[in-house]
């Protein structure tokens, strides 16, 4: 693995931010020079405090009517300004109704602020290429902001937005620090599992979150999608997310929003004196929910009945949980001691901006730690840096911004996640420490669950994100503006699997020890130039935008694997190994090139017409088919603005219709899939490796299409107290990329090319937004979500003659699963039974796996409440999901056999009975063991209801009062995630449902954040 690269972004960055110091200073020397002058005509110094009848309101806009002079209110919503008698201060701040005031001999304007909720239609918001107010906006957006982010004590920002958006369901895969989530806008497009990853934009510079890392190395702690590159950047960094989910929003993205797009909008400096803020808190997590298991005298109640119901009279020598060998009155909890602990968690960030009216500027350093629920000292840290520069020049044609992220990521943990160990071992097992306080291998009759602490898995990242965007306005309606992006991964992982993890009495060594490696990195640069217009005519407005991407990503990845070591303590030298073995060694290099253009047109401010297209070149396809065009209509009618609603309909504040349909497509395959492919054979002659072939040439598929209809009305009553949005969607894909399966004769499994498959994707979205109370020292808010989606296979050529036909039905979702249908417990046998569905006495997977299960959400949303009172500040959030999910029954794990089992389970067969579980046994009743294999395996019992209402967040803060502090202000604050969960999920956890999975933790800070 090359390291110049990671060298040449970070001297990128170090550059970056000279020029922008250098910019600075060079602003605030014209500054200076500016003040002497205005010092001349001897304007009044005007001062005072804004607040929002109850504290102070930091970054109101506080501008001289007519003229370019501006301030913001700092963190005590005090400001400064120069202005003569005869000027006119305006006050703004969105969300608030704007104030003017004339000056006249005052120099002291004190001002309070009213809230005003039809302002925030007035509030721009991001849409990618350009920014568009919310009540403008013709397509799909969904947003949270700062204010949203902060109050959340988690690390991926995709835990921010969990029941916070409409059509956007996020589900946490594993509660081990640095895990992943997995993401869906608007449902599954492709067929193909991975992909239906959304574009993710961070200040406009494109951020992979392909996984670098090896699963081999990785798969047993951190379950997939592995480790998210997305832990890399810091939430408090975050000014706001926005998801662009129809047509209208992502087709000017073109194949890169087929399953949309993800806006990440950095804190950007602000106007004023210099200010500096410091945020920090510390807390505690746990597991959220365990399984209820048996205690000893239940379970071995258990054990005996089912060696009774075998035949066997003698335990075997080998059974020692019962044969007496083990002390049968001994207990552990072993979910409590292997994954019961506590992880503590620590955070602390600080900050420094400020600016004038030319220049304006943060930097903001960040670190945070926290450990694991496991026994053993493993913790995961993370330090970032932030920085953003913006300037523009003294006649407003120039400007340019500078912005930089850089994070260290480091995990170090265990190598295995022991939570399958914690709800499988017997009750009854030895204790973990002999007498000596060394590891109890109890005469070698069990393996100590704590030998998997001595593999340690350990990862670092170094991950840079640095972009520009350089602007010149050529004329008042005329703008030309470049943005240029680096991003740089470098991901170094290891896993070591020491001899010590084995039993002593092997007399096993160094020599079997194994070390495994991956070193891989990404590299990847875009420049965008973009040419903006706008004019206002007797008929209208109209905005254009025509640009051009031009993008190139390279990565490289080594893997190895090193056993036989003389000693473990050069385990991590692979020099010193025996044997080393290449587990991968792969380079890559995908080009993107393509043209966008957007034209704009409204009329009277109440008709909106937007028409973006995108043309696409990927070097993913053969010549002939490498580019592909993509575009949308999106329009929008303010209906609320006509005279007959504003007339006779005044509780109606606002009302619009929009509509969009749209193409995108998608080139996720992975770079050389059209090609002919050689890999290494593995083997040698005459001592030269060979190669073998890996892939056919097929240079004709090309892009999957995604044609989207989306119609939504938005309605706000009584001056938007009331603000109402529904929407439904139409997404259909085709042109499926897949493996096409070939006879087994061409040597070949498949061949990549075009699936003429379609999916279809529906659905409902709801949002409502009610302010309940609006009084000066309470107010109460509340905020719903609410989608109900639908998946469907439309079409599928030849499907029941292909190696699908187990894995889909036609009208049915993606995600189906056909199983046997359950249909009880012979009350005769106690042996589980299954629906023959073909009546020919055997039961047969192609026959008779007919019954249908979707995994798919029903529906899911989320409910936030924001409450205050003088100084105090509640918010609190509830997730919801209806599913059907994975339960307990899949797990693998046989009545009666040796591994501790839910308390649920004691329900056994009784002659006659045709519910709970079938008849123990100790695994020498072959009826019943492969009975329980279709039942856990194959047949719908290992699914149930896994819905769950979640208390996902909690925030209570306070304020210090302002006469308290002279310089500073003063929030504290109390902050909770994953509280409680209200669930009759038979399993775990009913968020990653996976048996064997740490679940997500609940996690509880308190933090103080000062501004000075």
């Amino acid at each position: 693995m090359k390291n110049y690269s990671l060298s040449k972004g970070i001297r990128a960055m170090a550059y970056s931010f000279i020029l922008g110091v250098s910019l600075l200073s060079s602003s605030i020397s014209a500054n200076n020079i500016l003040d002497y002058s205005t010092v001349q005509q001897q304007p009044s110094k005007i001062t005072g405090t804004i607040t929002d009848g109850v504290g102070p309101l930091p970054g109101v806009t506080i501008a001289v009517k007519g003229k370019s002079l501006t301030a913001i209110s700092d963190y005590n919503g005090e400001y400064l300004i120069a202005a003569n008698p005869s000027d006119v201060l305006v006050f703004s701040f969105m969300g608030f109704k704007t104030v003017e005031i004339r000056i006249s001999l005052q120099k002291i304007v004190n001002v309070e602020l009213k809230e005003d909720a039809t302002a925030l239609q007035e509030v721009k918001i991001n849409a990618g290429y350009y920014s568009v107010k919310e009540s403008e906006r013709t397509g799909s957006i969904a947003r949270i902001t700062a204010d949203d982010i902060e109050k959340q004590p988690v690390t991926n920002v995709l835990a921010t937005m969990q029941g916070r958006m409409a059509g956007v369901n996020i589900t946490q895969t594993t509660g081990v620090p640095g895990g992943g989530f997995e993401i869906q806008i608007r449902g599954q497009n492709s067929i193909r599992t991975d992909g239906n990853a959304p574009l993710y934009i961070i200040d406009g510079v494109p951020y992979s979150t392909q996984n670098l890392g090896n699963d081999i190395i990785s798969g047993s702690i951190l379950p997939a999608p592995g480790i998210s590159p997305l832990n890399s950047i810091n939430p408090s960094d975050i000014e706001s997310i926005e998801i662009l989910k129809d047509a209208d929003a992502t087709s000017i993205y073109g194949s890169r929003g087929a399953n949309g797009v993800v806006l990440l909008t950095t804190k950007k400096g602000k106007l004023g004196k210099t200010a500096f803020s410091i945020n920090t808190y510390s807390g505690t997590a746990k597991v959220t929910r365990t399984l209820d298991l048996m205690n000893t005298a239940q379970y071995l109640s258990m054990r005996e009945k089912a060696f009774a119901n075998d035949g066997i009279i003698q335990y075997p020598s080998w059974a020692y949980d019962v044969n007496g060998t083990w002390d049968k009155n001994r207990y552990t909890d072993w979910q409590k001691e292997l994954i019961g602990g506590t992880a503590y968690t620590r955070s602390i960030d600080a900050a420094i901006s400020g600016g004038n009216n030319t220049t304006q500027f943060i930097i903001r350093a960040s670190n945070f730690n926290q450990t694991t629920v496991f026994p053993g000292d493993f913790a995961y840290g993370k330090t970032a840096l932030h920085f953003n520069i913006n300037h523009i020049s003294d006649n407003d044609k120039f400007n340019v911004s500078l912005s930089g992220n850089y994070s260290a990521d480091k995990n170090n943990i265990l190598g295995t996640d022991l939570t399958l160990e914690a709800s499988q071992l017997a009750p009854n097992a030895p204790a973990l420490y002999d007498d000596k306080g060394e590891l109890n291998w109890e005469n070698s009759t069990w393996k100590n669950p704590l030998r998997l602490l001595e593999s340690k898995y350990l990862a670092k990242t170094n991950t840079l994100v640095a972009g520009s965007t350089i602007g010149y306005n050529i004329a008042p309606s005329l703008e030309f503006k470049t943005t240029l992006g680096y991003t740089n991964t470098h991901l170094d992982e290891s896993k070591t699997v020491p001899s010590t993890i084995y039993n002593p009495a092997y007399g096993l060594d160094s020599s079997i020890s194994s070390f495994y490696t991956n070193k891989s990195g990404q590299q990847s640069w875009n420049v965008e130039p973009q040419l903006s217009w706008h004019e206002s005519f007797g008929f209208g407005t109209i905005k254009t935008l025509a640009g051009a991407t031009i993008q190139e990503s390279a990565s490289e990845s080594l893997g190895l694997n090193a056993s036989g070591f003389s000693s473990n303590s050069l385990i991590t030298n692979s020099a010193a190994a025996a044997n080393v073995q290449v587990l991968n060694n792969t380079n890559g290099l995908y080009r993107y090139s393509a043209i966008f253009g957007r034209i704009n047109y409204s009329l009277n401010d109440k008709y909106f017409l937007n028409i973006t297209g995108r043309r696409d070149g990927s070097s993913r396809f053969g010549p002939d088919n490498r580019f592909a065009n993509f575009g949308a209509v999106g329009a929008a009618w303010l209906f609320a603005r006509e005279n007959l609603i504003t007339e006779k309909y005044s509780c109606i504040s606002f009302g619009k219709l929009r509509g969009s349909y749209g193409s995108t497509g998608s080139d996720q395959i992975g770079d050389y899939q059209f090609m002919n492919t050689y890999i290494s054979s593995g083997g040698s002659y005459q001592g030269i490796v060979g190669l073998e072939p890996a892939r056919l040439y097929n240079p004709d598929f090309s892009w999957e299409t995604n044609k989207k209809l989306e119609m939504a009305l938005e309605l706000g009553l009584l001056k938007d107290r009331i603000f109402i949005t529904t929407a439904h969607y139409r997404n259909k894909s085709s042109n499926q990329l897949v493996g096409i399966p070939l006879p087994g004769t061409t040597g070949f499994p498949s061949i990549q090319s075009n699936l003429n498959a379609t999916v279809e994707n529906t659905g409902w979205e709801f949002e409502l937004r009610t302010v309940n109370f609006q009084k000066k020292e309470f107010r109460w808010s509340t905020s719903l979500n609410f989608s109900v989606a639908k998946n469907k296979l439309l079409a599928f050529p030849n499907l029941a003659g292909s190696t699908y036909a187990s894995q889909y039905v036609i009208g049915e979702p993606l995600d189906i699963h056909l199983v046997y249908h359950f249909t009880g417990i012979n009350p005769e046998t106690g042996i589980y039974q299954f629906e023959d569905y073909n009546d020919d006495g055997t039961l047969t997977p192609l026959e008779d796996r007919q019954r249908k299960v979707s995994t798919n959400p029903d529906y899911f949303g989320g409910l936030n409440n924001s409450l205050s009172y003088k100084n105090w500040q509640l918010d609190f959030l509830f997730q919801f999901v209806k599913q059907l999910g994975f339960n307990y029954n899949g797990s693998g794990v046989v009545p009666g056999a040796g591994n501790n089992q839910p308390v649920s389970n004691l329900n056994s067969w009784q002659p006659g009975q045709t519910n709970g579980v079938q008849l123990y046994t100790a695994g020498f009743n072959d009826e019943a063991v492969n009975a329980y294999y279709s039942y856990y395996s194959y047949s719908d019992a290992a699914f149930s209801d896994a819905s769950f209402i979640r208390l996902k967040n909690l925030s209570l803060s306070y304020t210090l009062p302002q006469s308290w502090l002279n310089v500073a202000s003063c929030r504290l604050y109390l902050q909770g995630q994953n509280l409680f969960t209200i669930t009759r999920f038979n399993g775990a956890d009913p968020e990653n449902q996976s048996f064997g999975k740490l679940p997500p933790l609940r996690v509880m800070t308190m933090g103080i954040q000062l501004n000075f």
